[in-house]
Order: structure tokens, then C-alpha cells, then sequence
């Protein structure tokens, strides 16, 4: 069976539920549902996905698609568009974020966008939906239930969507910034190790800068390299030897850093 792994905003009980189910039983095996606050946070769990998934063969969805503010501009939430990293197919919203961290670490030079109304109608022509079923799932508000998963679906069974080849410079870039607060306080941040170097103060609080946790002296606060990342580019990780990190500058998931 093909695992697959779904980061999402939309994640109570309900919603994860019916992700895990509908991918059941198209035949693969959905793992627990990563759930995050923002398309930062996605950013960092899909190169931590894709890391972990080493290229073989599996599926990771990555929605976060909110219908307010910017959002607006589309029709029904942010397209979808997929990529292949080796044998692991990435199913994405493409606006906001959640693409950034793909983008500063090149993993991919361009990304497929799926026009959602066209590849309904295309699969109604040739039979894989019913014109009803068609009609609805264009309207759905559940997109990475009733879309996201019949995509990955699709494209594994070798179905070719209609899409679009877009520039990963179209994407957003990464703010430097924190995308994770683990369970210790350590926080996981966008930077790669060459843009910390020369500096001392992060948010004008000193730290120091270790190759290793296990090098750093307690209580004191450093930048060393995480453990996320992929393959030979890691990011760094704000931490506190024997204490947290988070609680010592007062950040979390989302907040922005400066060095100086």
C-alpha cells in the first residue's frame, strides 16, 4: 500500500476522519493527519515529509486554503498543483507559503497547476465521475477531501490532468522565521546554517552558534543545525540547552526573527 501523509489546517476529528477514510479506500494507507496553524508551519512539515518519505513511492497532501482576506481573489480557496520529488507525489495549495521552503531549498523548478473545474469536467467525459458527482465537487468547500484525494489518486492510477507548469519563482519567499515550536521549545526556523554566520544577536537577544546540541553549555541560548531539513541541507534551531527556547524570547510558530 502507498502511505500517505496529509498536512492540513483542517484537522479536527471530523475532517480527519473523513481524509483518512476517502484515501482507505482508494487503496492507500493514510498516516495520522499533521495538523498546523498556518502555511509556514506547512511549509516546514512538507520538507520534513519529503525528507522522511526518501523519494519512494508515496503521497503527501499539503492544504492550508483559507477563504478570507488575500484568499478572496480566488474563486473557491487557493488551486491545487502537485510535483513529483523521485517517486513521492506532493499535492499542494500553491498560494501563500506552503511551497516556500521547497522553493529556498530548489528541491523542484516547477510545479503542475490543476484548474479544478476543468479536471472535473475532463474525469465526468471519461466516466470516473457522474455528471452529479461533477457538479458538486466543483462547488465542495472540502476541497482536500473531495479533491485533493481523487487527485492523488488519479495521477497514481496514471491519469494525465490538464495543468498548468508554473515557475517555483512564482512562489512566495520564506521569511526568516520560526515554523515550529517542538514539544522541548526548541524552535525550528527557515534558516540554513551560511545565513547565520557573522551574527550574535537574534530579536537583539545574544546567542551563540553550535554545530551540535550536545555542545552547547546549559541554560545558554544558541542557533545550532536541526534536525529538519532534507537530505544534506538542514535548518537551524533556535534552542536552550536544558530549557526552551520558545519561552526564553517569547516566539512560537509564525513569529519572525531578525540577526544582527
Amino acid at each position: 500500500m502507498i502511505p500517505v501523509q496529509i498536512i492540513t489546517d483542517c484537522f479536527d476529528g471530523n475532517a480527519a476522519m473523513r481524509q483518512s477514510l476517502r484515501l482507505a479506500s482508494f487503496g492507500f494507507q493514510p498516516l495520522p493527519v499533521v495538523p498546523v496553524g498556518s502555511d509556514l508551519e506547512a511549509a516546514g512539515q512538507l520538507i520534513d515529509a519529503l525528507d522522511a518519505s526518501l523519494g519512494r513511492p508515496s503521497v503527501i497532501i499539503a492544504n492550508v486554503a483559507p477563504r478570507h482576506g488575500q484568499a478572496k481573489k480566488w474563486p473557491n480557496g487557493t488551486p491545487f498543483g502537485y510535483f513529483y520529488r523521485d517517486q513521492t507525489l506532493v499535492v499542494a495549495t500553491i498560494d501563500g507559503l506552503t511551497l516556500s521552503l521547497v522553493k529556498k531549498l530548489q528541491l523542484v523548478e516547477t510545479y503542475n497547476q490543476l484548474d479544478l473545474p476543468q479536471v472535473i469536467e475532463a474525469m465526468v467525459q471519461c466516466g470516473k465521475l457522474s455528471s452529479a458527482e461533477g457538479q458538486r465537487l466543483v462547488k465542495t468547500q472540502f476541497r482536500s477531501f473531495e479533491f485533493a484525494t481523487r487527485v492523488s489518486y488519479w495521477l497514481f492510477q496514471g491519469i494525465e490532468l490538464a495543468s498548468t507548469i508554473v515557475s517555483l519563482a512564482e512562489v512566495s519567499e520564506a521569511p526568516k522565521g520560526i515554523w515550529w515550536e517542538d514539544n522541548f521549545g526548541n524552535l525550528k526556523t527557515t534558516l540554513k546554517p551560511d545565513e547565520v554566520n557573522g551574527h550574535q544577536y537574534v530579536n537583539d537577544i545574544p546567542f551563540i552558534l553550535h554545530s551540535r546540541l550536545k555542545d552547547v553549555p546549559d541554560k545558554e541560548l544558541a542557533l545550532v543545525e536541526g534536525s529538519s531539513g532534507i537530505g544534506n541541507q538542514r535548518l537551524m534551531e533556535l534552542v536552550v540547552q536544558g530549557g526552551s527556547a520558545a519561552t526564553k524570547l517569547n516566539l512560537q510558530a509564525g513569529s519572525l526573527i531578525e540577526l544582527s
